[in-house]
């Protein structure tokens, strides 16, 4: 049986939905590439959003030949030599161009790396050809150098209604009977992760050629992950420590972020004044044993924090509420995702302007904000310093915020 992903793997650019920006970016850079001075492309985003797909597609489209290569298969310098540096001393000999692909530049930031990442980096500085990267987060410390040879190019997650489209087109085709709420709770389940819904789209259809809502309650949690709602309802509606402990085993959010939603969530689901102050005296003694291990690195104190917040919690109100409750993040896990993205950008251009001023990371960092009031104040000084850092148009875009 052929795979829904590569059965329905767009052929064309136009095919790619939800990426415009990114894609028409890409395509303008290589119709010019010969006047770039920059020849690797760095697409980066979160799984299942097109990278991959579009480099196909993109290559087809110029009547390139394309010679992939997964950058996990090989992590060290003699392999990325080997693989990437062959692809690229071979000239075509049946299309216009050539373009050399390399998937899932992640791979090489382990602890299996051995000079992956300078390998590549050198390989860039002398290419003849375009090469494409894709990434999940380019933003470590350990890509700084090959961000600075490359331009970053966005691809966002998708939304809800892009993913249940691609869904609706694959039933119809497939004659695989749906309901159109059930395909949008499938699409929102993806978590704008297309090639995970056509995936399990096409687990679920298998047998009956129909998508149902008992055969989606049905699907277990992709990669064994629960998610944070799930954990919470363990925590908010048992009153039992056993079945609490352990709620948080399997969750993606860090310790951090499961603080916030239990703050958030807490007045919520338990109504009564006294479930509610010994549900946050749990709490708060959570957060000081935090504290503790931030400051001196007891991690002992996990077992502590992890047994407060989860049987702790659950067992502080005199019995389970029955009510439904909706629960929903803080609005401080927003912001601070953004700082956190905000500062790896902030560090990638203060890694360039150390790099040329034989300074360090940590105090450019400091200076920053002088740079920012140059890029809003002075056009023509703010060129310069472009030219000279050799500043991507994402990293311009911050400076000018």
């Amino acid at each position: 049986m052929i795979p829904f992903t590569k059965k329905y793997q767009p052929m064309s650019l136009k095919e790619i939905r939800g990426q415009d920006q990114a894609i028409k970016s890409l395509k303008t850079y290589i119709q010019n590439i010969k006047a770039q001075k920059k020849k690797a492309f760095l697409l980066y985003g979160p799984p299942g959003t097109g990278k991959t797909i579009t480099a196909y597609a993109l290559a087809d489209e110029f009547q390139y030949e394309i010679i992939e290569v997964n950058a996990s298969d090989f992590r060290n310098k003699e392999g990325i030599e080997q693989k990437v540096g062959s692809a690229l001393q071979q000239y075509s000999l049946f299309s216009k161009g050539k373009i050399v692909l390399v998937d899932e530049i992640d791979g090489l930031s382990g602890k299996e790396d051995r000079g992956g990442i300078q390998a590549l980096t050198a390989l860039i500085e002398k290419t003849i050809f375009p090469i494409i990267l894709t990434a999940t987060n380019p933003w470590g410390s350990k890509f700084s150098a090959l961000r600075n040879h490359c331009v970053l190019i966005e691809f966002q997650p998708l939304g809800c209604t892009e993913i249940a489209e691609i869904l609706k087109h694959i039933c119809n085709k497939e004659n695989i009977k749906y309901d159109l709420d059930t395909l949008k709770s499938l699409a929102r389940r993806s978590g704008g992760d297309a090639r995970a819904a056509i995936n399990d789209l096409q687990t679920l259809s298998i047998l009956a050629n129909e998508l149902t809502k008992e055969s989606l309650e049905r699907l277990s949690e992709r990669s064994k992950e629960e998610s944070i709602i799930s954990a919470l309802l363990k925590i908010f509606k048992t009153t039992d420590p056993k079945v609490a402990i352990g709620a948080f085993d399997n969750v993606r959010e860090d310790l951090d972020e499961q603080l916030l939603w239990l703050d958030e969530n807490l007045p919520y689901e338990y109504n009564k004044p006294g479930d509610l102050a010994r549900a946050y005296d749990k709490l708060s003694k959570a957060d000081v044993f935090n504290r503790r291990i931030k400051r001196w690195q007891h991690w002992r104190f996990l077992v502590y924090i992890n047994a407060l917040i989860t049987a702790g919690i659950a067992v502080s109100k005199d019995e389970k509420y029955s009510k439904f409750t909706q629960y929903k993040p803080t609005g401080k896990l927003l912001k601070l995702w953004w700082a956190k993205q905000k500062s790896m950008k902030k560090k990638a251009i203060a890694g360039k302007i150390a790099e040329k001023t034989h300074s360090s990371v940590k105090e450019v960092v400091k200076d920053i904000e002088y740079f920012k009031l140059i890029f809003k104040k002075n056009e023509e000084m703010a060129g310069s310093i472009t030219k000279y850092l050799d500043l991507d148009n994402e990293e311009i875009a911050w400076l000018k915020k």
